[in-house]
């Protein structure tokens, strides 16, 4: 936990079925839960710029587009290479798919680390594994966030 970091973060989504956006509502819970403050959860289309410069974190969810098994991509990619600098910042990725989510995190990830922040991590959630998988994310991601014990 991060007992001694007062954090916030932004949750910005793509989402087209409602799976993403449902898993960004997941993840800003179980961040809140922990002592994360949100700022704001919106679409990736329409970011609240205030909420993204009073965020420490900044945490980008799309879904998976392409074919089932070849060309997969994050959603969006063209509305994350407009959102602002985010220098100084960390970030971290998601992105939910139904099959095969292929190579998709990695181009997330690094579309959204040309805006520059340091992305810290991030996962791939399967739609119907969404309450475990972001679990699984939010326990990364507050185990990456939190300072190393000097012993």
């Amino acid at each position: 936990m991060l007992e001694s970091v007062a954090m916030k973060a932004v949750v910005l989504i793509e989402s087209l079925t409602g799976n993403t956006w449902k898993a960004g509502e997941m993840i800003a819970t179980k961040l809140q839960d922990s002592g994360v403050g949100i700022t704001e959860l919106c679409r990736v289309r329409q970011p609240d710029h205030g909420a993204i410069q009073r965020a420490d974190l900044v945490i980008v969810g799309t879904w998976v587009d392409g074919l089932f098994i070849v060309g997969q991509r994050p959603r969006g990619e063209s509305a994350i290479g407009k959102l602002p600098a985010m220098v100084g910042k960390k970030a971290a990725t998601f992105c939910t798919f139904g099959l095969n989510p292929g190579k998709s995190l990695d181009k997330l990830e690094r579309h959204v680390a040309s805006r520059g922040p340091e992305v810290v991590g991030g996962l791939a959630l399967h739609r119907g594994k969404l309450p475990q998988h972001t679990d699984e994310f939010v326990e990364r991601l507050l185990s990456a966030l939190s300072p190393s014990p000097s012993g």
